[in-house]
């Protein structure tokens, strides 16, 4: 099985932005494995500033985009798994890409929490990307 091409495009897409003077923002979508204010979610989806001056943390792993956001003046922690990303695109001009959602399942359960798995201690199951033209 190869890896999915989806984290390699948004990090490139996130690096283009920022390299643009642009700032790149996600729509995902939310369900129980994604870790996000539930307040700022509406219709399922919550759309998300992850330029340098809003999350200077962030973290675009090939499972998981993860970061430490402010909303509010109260401090989160953003979990969210790769193939819950719709989009990523620039705020500034609307540039950017739209994914199909892929539902993260875990892999199993019982797995130990460790410092890549978020709040829920699930390990996330590798899924192959379909974009949406």
């Amino acid at each position: 099985m190869t890896t999915s091409t989806k984290p390699y495009l948004l990090r490139a897409l996130y690096e283009w932005c920022i390299d643009n003077n642009q700032t790149p923002h996600i729509v995902a979508w939310v369900n129980e494995h994604t870790r996000v204010p539930m307040q700022y979610v509406r219709d399922n989806e919550i759309v998300l500033n992850i330029g340098p001056s809003a999350s200077p943390n962030v973290s675009i792993d090939n499972e998981w985009v993860h970061f430490s956001a402010r909303f509010g003046g109260v401090a989160h922690e953003i979990w969210i798994p790769v193939g819950h990303i719709v989009s990523v695109f620039a705020r500034e001009s609307g540039e950017g890409m739209g994914f199909e959602v892929e539902p993260w399942q875990p892999a199993n359960a019982s797995a130990e929490k460790t410092d890549d798995t978020p709040p829920d201690g699930n390990t996330p199951k590798k899924k192959g990307l379909k974009l949406v033209k």
